[in-house]
C-alpha cells in the first residue's frame, strides 16, 4: 500500500548526540500513540517531550522529543511524526522497533520522498535534487542542487511546455478552419514560434555535458613522461600523500584515482603511469591503462619537467604527438618551476608553471582547471538551470527530435492535425522529465539510490 504507516531512521547509525526517526502514513498518529507516552498530535508542529516504550511490554526505551505534522501540510503530504531520540547504535534501533511493534512497517529506500512526489508535494526533479543535495561533496554541487530543489529547472520546463502548447494552439486554427487558403495564422508566425521553442530546448540540452560532469565529478587525468612530476602534482592537488613519489622513473605502474574539490568544483583526479616505450611488462600494462583513462578523460593535465622543456625537437615532437591523440581539452603544466629554468623555453598555451615544493602556481592551476572543465557553468552562474542527469538529457533529446519532426512534417505538406502529434509527443517528453505522469518503473529507478530515511 502507498499510504500505510512506514517508519525509518533518518540519520546515519552510529555514535552521535541525537537521532531522527520518521513515521508517516494513514494511521501514523495511532501508531505513535501506542509507543509514545503521552502523545498529543494537537497543536501541530509543536515539539513535546515523550517517553518511548515498547508496546507489548511497556518497557522504557528512551526519553525523546516528538513533533506532529498533519497531512497534507507535511513533507510527505500524509500525517507525519518526527521523533528525536538519543543517538548511538542501540537506542534509535530500539525506538524504531517499538514503532514497528506498534503497527508501522519499515520504509523502503526513498519511500518518504516518493510519497511526497505522489502526493504533489514535490515534482520528480525536486526529488532528484533532494538526493543530489544529500550527496553533494562540493559547494558547486550543493548550489546547483538547491537551485533545482527551488524549482529552477522545473520552472524553465514549465515555460517550454507552455510554449509548445501555444504552438499547438496555433495549429488548431488550421484544423478548425480547413477551407481557408492559408488558415487564419500566417505560416511565418508558426515558424517563428517553432524556432523560438526549439532554440530554448536546445540551449538547455547544451548544458548536459557539464551538468552531468558537475554531478559525477570531472575526470582529470594527469599524464606525461616518467619523472615529470605527475605524482607530486597529484598529491599537491589532492592535499594528501596518496601516490608514491621517488626520483626513479617509472615508479607509478598503475592508475591511482581520488576525489578532490578544486575552486568549489568536483574532480576525479587520476595519476597515470609515465608514457614511454618500455620493455618492462608490468610498466607496459600500466601505460595501457593510462591510455584508456586518457580516452575517457574530461580534461587532461600534461606535465613537463621545467628543466627539460625546450631542450630540443624531441620533446616538442613527443608532446605534439600526444596532444594529437587526445580528444579532451589539455592544460600543459611546467612542473618543478623552483629549479633551474631554460631561457629558451617555448610558450605553450594554455600552460601554467608550478612548484609543489614552494606552492608557486598551484592556485593559478586550480583556477585554470575549473575554468576549462566548467566554463559553461561558470558563465551561467547559479541563476540559469542546468541539466544534471542522463535521464534529463534523454528526455530533452526526445523533445528536440519531436519538435524537429514537426517542422519536417510541415515542410512536407503534412496536414496540421498529423503534424501536431509531434508537438504532443514533445510535451509528453517534458512531462516525463518533470514527473507529471510517471510509470512505476521510472520511480523505482529514481528512488533506488535514496537512503531509507529519505
Amino acid at each position: 500500500m502507498l499510504s500505510d504507516p512506514i517508519v525509518a531512521l533518518a540519520t546515519p547509525p552510529g555514535r552521535s548526540a541525537l537521532a531522527l526517526i520518521r513515521l508517516s502514513g494513514r494511521g501514523a498518529f495511532d501508531v505513535a500513540a501506542r509507543a509514545l507516552h503521552p502523545f498529543h498530535p494537537d497543536p501541530p508542529r509543536t515539539v513535546r517531550r515523550v517517553h518511548v516504550v515498547h508496546p507489548p511490554t511497556g518497557a522504557p526505551v528512551d526519553d525523546a522529543l516528538a513533533a506532529c505534522f498533519p497531512g497534507p501540510r507535511s513533507y510527505t503530504g500524509e500525517d507525519l511524526v518526527e521523533l528525536s531520540t538519543h543517538g548511538g547504535l542501540l537506542v534509535p534501533g530500539a525506538a524504531v522497533a517499538a514503532l514497528l511493534a506498534a503497527g508501522a512497517r519499515p520504509a523502503r529506500p526513498g519511500e518518504f520522498t516518493r510519497r511526497a512526489v505522489l502526493n504533489g508535494k514535490l515534482d520528480l526533479l525536486q526529488a532528484e535534487a533532494t538526493a543530489d543535495l544529500i550527496d553533494a561533496g562540493s559547494s558547486a554541487q550543493a548550489r546547483r542542487a538547491l537551485h533545482q530543489l527551488d524549482r529552477g529547472l522545473s520552472t524553465r520546463l514549465d515555460g517550454l511546455r507552455a510554449e509548445l502548447l501555444e504552438l499547438e494552439a496555433l495549429l488548431a486554427y488550421e484544423i478548425d478552419f480547413p477551407d481557408e487558403d492559408e488558415g487564419p495564422v500566417a505560416p511565418e508566425r508558426v515558424v517563428r514560434a517553432w524556432q523560438a521553442v526549439r532554440d530554448r530546448i536546445a540551449r538547455l540540452l547544451d548544458t548536459a555535458p557539464e551538468g552531468e560532469r558537475l554531478r559525477e565529478g570531472a575526470l582529470l587525468v594527469i599524464a606525461g613522461r616518467p619523472n615529470a612530476g605527475k605524482s607530486s602534482l597529484f598529491n599537491a592537488l589532492l592535499g594528501a600523500e596518496r601516490a608514491i613519489v621517488t626520483e626513479v622513473p617509472g615508479t607509478t605502474r598503475d592508475a591511482v584515482e581520488a576525489h578532490a574539490v578544486l575552486e568549489g568544483f568536483p574532480f576525479r583526479l587520476v595519476d597515470t603511469a609515465g608514457l614511454r616505450q618500455s620493455d618492462d611488462r608490468v610498466e607496459r600494462l600500466g601505460i595501457e591503462v593510462s591510455r584508456k583513462y586518457l580516452a575517457a578523460a574530461d580534461l587532461v593535465l600534461f606535465c613537463e619537467d621545467n628543466r627539460e622543456t625546450g631542450k630540443g625537437t624531441r620533446e616538442r615532437d613527443a608532446r605534439g604527438e600526444f596532444l594529437a591523440q587526445v580528444s579532451a581539452p589539455v592544460v600543459v603544466v611546467h612542473t618543478k618551476s623552483d629549479l633551474e629554468t631554460r631561457s629558451d623555453r617555448p610558450t605553450v598555451p594554455p600552460s601554467v608553471a608550478v612548484s609543489v615544493v614552494t606552492g608557486a602556481g598551484l592556485a593559478d592551476l586550480r583556477r585554470k582547471l575549473a575554468e576549462v572543465a566548467f566554463s559553461r557553468l561558470l558563465a551561467l552562474g547559479d541563476v540559469e538551470p542546468v541539466v544534471t542527469r542522463a535521464r534529463h538529457r534523454d528526455a530533452l533529446q526526445r523533445a528536440v527530435a519531436e519538435v524537429d519532426a514537426f517542422q519536417t512534417a510541415r515542410g512536407s505538406g503534412v496536414d496540421a492535425e498529423a503534424a501536431a502529434t509531434h508537438l504532443r509527443a514533445a510535451v509528453g517528453a517534458l512531462d516525463d522529465l518533470i514527473g507529471v505522469v510517471t510509470p512505476d518503473d521510472v520511480l523505482d529507478r529514481v528512488f533506488a539510490s535514496f537512503c531509507v530515511g529519505k
